[in-house]
């Protein structure tokens, strides 16, 4: 099963290319710029069938979210139009697509974990053009899976997890948002899930159950929590500690407006795909040893 991703220096991308290594059968390839530029979608549908998939993954995107703000026609341009045309590159070679999705898509206000058929409503522009994407992405191709996922990090790029380390070695302190909750989710994992789902649509032909999951860590925490966690496993490694001090999202204002509530419930995705995610303890554990390494 030959795998396809988006995007060569993404988490997800990161993670796939170092999980493919290790399974029988499977060859995860990436492709990117300048070959495949999602702001250039001309470029989209014959990178796609030039690199002779089995299976897309759609993982490359704009996430600077507080930037897209002030780039809104960017954001848009790659996370609609240019997912919109990755779906219909795989559409036109008659095979399915694992498109990545977000948190963000949704506003935030419920009371509980969100699931699939909840109301959608994002509350800026990363949001908005990610929610578009979804969209682009099911108009395109019926054979879709659409993830969505929440607080990623992982041994590689910049996320949160990193950030408190860097912070903490420099710190005695850090500041961190106490009124968000969410489910951390290691970029790990959601390799594992994505090569997990596409070894059964590879080998299930009359797969119908297409459509939009949740995929996030098993688990729930808010930032200063998920924090915590981090420095606590990183003092236990020899690594630097500092204090968390919680504070309100009010106190430290971004230029993007982010959901309060982000936890997601994969029941859905664990219930067709018999796939669960560790908790988010172990998994934060495992990256944040890798990091400090």
């Amino acid at each position: 099963m030959r795998l396809v991703v988006t995007g060569r220096e993404g988490q997800v991308a990161t993670s796939l290319l170092e999980a493919g290594q290790g399974r029988a059968g499977v060859e995860v390839v990436a492709i990117g710029r300048p070959e495949l530029d999602l702001a250039n979608p001309d470029t989209v549908i014959d990178a796609i069938a030039a690199a002779k998939p089995d299976i897309v993954v759609s993982a490359a995107a704009y996430t600077a979210v507080d930037q897209a703000e002030d780039e809104p026609d960017l954001a848009f341009a790659v996370n609609a139009v240019g997912a919109g045309k990755v779906a219909e590159a795989a559409a036109q070679l008659g095979i399915p697509v694992i498109h990545l999705s977000t948190d963000y898509v949704f506003d935030g206000s419920a009371s509980g974990a969100y699931v699939e058929t909840d109301a959608t409503a994002p509350r800026s522009v990363y949001g908005t053009s990610k929610l578009a994407g979804e969209q682009a992405v099911a108009a395109a191709n019926p054979r879709h899976l659409i993830l969505r996922t929440a607080w990623v990090y992982s041994p590689f790029g910049k996320n949160f997890v990193k950030t408190m380390l860097r912070l903490a070695a420099d710190r005695d302190e850090i500041s961190v948002v106490a009124d968000q909750w969410g489910n951390p989710t290691s970029a790990l994992d959601i390799a594992d899930a994505i090569l997990h789902a596409a070894a059964m649509l590879h080998g299930d032909k009359s797969f119908t159950a297409f459509g939009v999951y949740h995929l996030a860590g098993t688990g729930e925490t808010n930032w200063s929590g998920f924090a915590r966690h981090i420095l606590d496993t990183s003092r236990v490694s020899g690594g630097p500690w500092a204090r968390v001090r919680d504070i309100a999202t009010m106190d430290y204002p971004t230029k993007a407006r982010r959901p309060a509530n982000s936890r997601l419930s994969s029941a859905k995705f664990a219930s067709v795909f018999g796939w669960n995610a560790p908790d988010w303890r172990l998994s934060t554990e495992a990256v944040a040893r890798r990091v400090l390494v």
